[in-house]
């Protein structure tokens, strides 16, 4: 008899947190990797960070592994010249110059350690740096940027000339490269920066990210926008002849929804059944049973893909066994590395007769960085009670992977999440199969367009789309959700289904209150 996997073995938890100061011998020993011929911290200097400003201090933890820091300080710029060097902006490291009534955020180093490079630790880093500029509401992030591969090129290139064409793509460096894909332009390039930078013959880029929700009359942050990017994939289903094989499809995917900028990647139904054309097994009682061996492969596939790509994946749903029971279960696999899952409530008479499915009964609500969502499963979503206590709980995303045979069972579903998206004031978004698998019984056809639903006001799309893809094709649609207008709609709309429901004369109840969570 099989038991329950247990989800926090196949964890990898990664966080991005301001450093502390038992953090400063593992970020000590990180810049000798990192830095190998040039001097390192002074733990003086780190714990002067820490004092002085706290909150500029950013490290990421990599199963309880310090593997990415990043330091900074504010200053007011214009009060520096335009040829300061690392120790002018840094008062030589100690950061006693910050500044908490200036304007920039200045950034004084990153490091990562090479064995996790290509996971995205750096741009998790900047990207906090971001979100502190927007919180602080500073104009800027200013950073002294290192030329690293500039002593291969000084021989062909003057600084100048070095920078525009890594500027232009004909070279990579490792430093400038990165930073002009995450949004950083050229200021001015600076001699004699950092004197022990060999590398970068002394030279530094002056790099500038300017912050578009600057406010300048005020030093305090208004959010006018919260913007939700989604990638949903309508995935083929096609003949393979391995895990591996499947692998990359599904990875392929992820790069894509990665290269968008998208914050959920979105894969539809029990699309693992894929795994089901090379298992040999005609019976589908059967092949169901074989199917669930490749759940530990399965969730582990996903959560090294949503911290190596740094986007959270709603990864469809998959058969898995428990207690002698097969289960048809949504998993999230945040970016951060955690994992949680939802088990589908109701179970389709098709599921019941071909594979024995046995329903769940715990509806959850899920944090993410983006806000509360929730997964519901196909035939879920036609029931409406379950988004109603969903959206009571928080909730601003319904995510529903799908599978479906025929074009009738897909407007159910269709049909169904748009109007939970309008009845909850709601985003709701499907994700389906399309194409056959000739040599798998009881999964041989498929219908499907995936899409991305809002409620029905002004602050939306005219038709309450954001996107859609064409119908029963490979395909992907990417669209943004906004969960600033969806809280203004929900108290100032046009309707207001929310505020309006008559809770004096109904409500929603469960009976197994102790499953609810």
């Amino acid at each position: 008899m099989s038991k329950k996997l247990d989800l926090s073995s196949f964890e990898k938890k990664l966080e991005v947190r301001n450093i502390k100061k038992e953090d400063i011998d593992q970020i000590l020993e990180l810049q000798k990797v990192c830095f190998q011929n040039m001097d390192p911290w002074k733990q003086e200097q780190l714990e002067s960070h820490l004092e002085i400003f706290p909150e500029g201090q950013f490290c990421v933890e990599y199963d309880g592994r310090i593997i990415g820091s990043c330091s900074s300080l504010i200053v007011n710029f214009d009060e520096y010249d335009d040829r300061h060097t690392w120790d002018d902006i840094t008062d030589e490291g100690y950061i006693t110059n910050h500044d908490p009534e200036g304007f920039n955020l200045y950034g004084i180093e990153v490091m990562v350690n090479p064995e996790f490079r290509g996971m995205k630790i750096g741009r998790r880093l900047y990207e906090a740096r971001k979100d502190l500029a927007r919180e602080l509401n500073l104009k800027s992030i200013i950073l002294g940027g290192r030329i690293p591969n500039y002593h291969k090129y000084n021989d062909q290139f003057s600084p100048r000339e070095y920078v525009e064409e890594v500027s232009f793509k004909n070279i990579h460096d490792p430093v400038l490269t990165f930073q002009i894909m995450n949004g950083f332009s050229v200021m001015r390039i600076n001699p004699g920066y950092l004197p022990v930078d060999e590398k970068s013959l002394q030279y530094a880029t002056l790099m500038e990210w300017n912050n578009i929700e600057y406010q300048a009359k005020s030093k305090r942050h208004f959010k006018t926008a919260y913007p939700v990017r989604i990638t949903v994939i309508q995935y083929m289903m096609k003949t393979i002849e391995s895990f591996e094989e499947f692998a990359k499809q599904v990875e392929y995917y992820v790069d894509v929804a990665y290269d968008f900028g998208s914050d959920f990647a979105v894969f539809p139904e029990i699309f693992t059944t894929q795994l089901m054309s090379f298992l040999d097994e005609k019976v589908p009682s059967k092949a169901v049973r074989k199917l669930t061996e490749y759940t530990e492969g399965y969730i582990e596939l996903f959560t090294n893909l949503a911290v190596k790509y740094n986007i959270n994946i709603i990864g469809g749903s998959h058969f898995v066994q428990e207690d002698d029971h097969i289960y048809n279960i949504s998993y999230l696999f945040r970016r951060d590395g955690t994992i949680e899952k939802q088990y589908k409530i109701h179970v389709t008479p098709n599921e019941k007769k071909w594979w024995g499915i046995k329903p769940g009964d715990a509806v959850k609500v899920f944090d993410t960085d983006c806000g509360k969502i929730a997964i519901q499963i196909c035939y879920d979503i036609q029931f409406p009670e379950l988004t109603r206590y969903a959206v009571d709980q928080g909730a601003n995303i319904i995510f529903v992977p799908f599978c479906t045979d025929d074009r009738q069972g897909y407007l159910r579903v269709r049909y169904c999440a748009q109007a939970r998206a309008v009845e909850n004031q709601v985003y709701t978004v499907i994700a389906g199969t399309a194409g056959n698998l000739t040599q798998v019984e009881n999964m041989d056809i498929q219908y499907a367009q995936s899409g991305i639903f809002t409620p029905s006001d002004f602050e939306f799309a005219r038709d309450g789309i954001v996107g859609e893809c064409n119908p029963n094709i490979e395909a992907v649609v990417v669209g943004d959700v906004d969960l600033e207008i969806l809280r203004r709609q929900r108290r100032s709309g046009t309707v207001r289904q929310l505020r309006d429901r008559r809770r004096d004369l109904f409500d929603v109840r469960y009976k197994k209150e102790d499953t609810i969570l």
